[in-house]
């Protein structure tokens, strides 16, 4: 099956980025320089290989800027999302940068040429509903319209923006090149962003400094690098709504190693969450005409 390594590829992608929010709340550095030694040492341990091995192509100018653009993008995603945790909580903040697959959906309809399919609605509406589910109603209930939901919002926005323009651009250049790019210019947004609000780039324990590179080599380099492959080869509303994924993980990791509370509503929450996701992936359309 042409498919069966892109979907490897993004099934290991988001097992490898569900590690992450075990690590942030282990609260050993601040969430803005966490990422920004996210991207910058992911950075390093890749742009060496780049250049010794001779696998960096610059693309023309106009792809550079698109690619300079993403990493910016990324970027500002990682902060805003950092912020809306500091100034809400977690869960409200995850609900609602989630919905990063409804905006790319849209996004896709109007701007790329393979449409979303019915299926890709519906399955959608099922994984959101599991989403709620899985972080509770009484958070989805709850939410506060204020600074933090706004920065919330604009963070699931900013998620869809890069996969749409990723996606745009890994159809004519090579994955290592447009990684080598983004990395760089998340980097140095980062590191002005942090140097604005006057964070300290040293000083922290050895333990931090270990949780800080698995963050940069597995959640950042070695996770992205494989969903920018399946990028190239599935249609970028699987990709986003197939991330959604990862909170069934960090939901589990977080009751394995953090002693975090399971109950039968996470779980109907998390099957639900799955089953929209592998709806998306069922080429027939489910009771209607396909609307392409």
């Amino acid at each position: 099956m042409n498919n069966a390594k892109p979907k490897l590829a993004l099934a290991l992608g988001i097992l490898c980025i569900s590690i992450f929010p075990i690590l942030v709340r282990l609260q050993l550095t601040n969430g803005l320089i966490s990422a920004f030694y996210r991207m910058f040492i992911a950075a390093v341990l890749l742009l060496p290989y780049v250049i010794i091995t001779r696998k960096f192509k610059r693309p023309p100018t106009t792809i550079t800027l698109l690619a300079v653009v993403c990493g910016i993008v990324f970027a500002t995603d990682i902060a805003i999302w950092n912020i809306a945790i500091q100034k809400s909580s977690a869960t409200q903040a995850t609900l609602l940068a989630n919905l990063s697959p409804v905006w790319v959906g849209i996004g896709s309809f109007l701007i790329l040429k393979n449409k979303p399919s019915v299926n890709f609605w519906i399955g959608t509406a099922i994984a959101l509903m599991g989403m709620v589910t899985l972080v509770g109603f009484e958070t989805f209930a709850q939410l506060n319209f204020d600074l933090a939901f706004v920065l919330a919002l604009l963070s699931g926005m900013l998620y869809a923006t890069y996969i749409l323009i990723s996606k745009n651009i890994l159809s004519k250049v090579d994955i290592l090149s447009f990684m080598s790019i983004v990395l760089v210019s998340s980097s140095l947004f980062l590191a002005l962003v942090c140097g604005i609000t006057e964070e300290n780039f040293s000083g922290f324990s050895n333990t931090a400094w270990l949780v800080l590179f698995i963050q940069g080599a597995v959640c950042q380099l070695t996770a992205w690098l494989l969903i920018s492959y399946s990028t190239q080869h599935l249609q970028a509303t699987r990709v986003s709504l197939s991330l959604l994924g990862q909170a069934v993980l960090a939901t589990l990791l977080a009751w394995l190693f953090l002693d975090e509370k399971m109950n039968w509503f996470r779980i109907i929450g998390a099957v639900f969450l799955l089953l929209g996701i592998r709806i998306t992936f069922y080429n027939k359309p489910i009771g209607f005409k396909n609307l392409k």
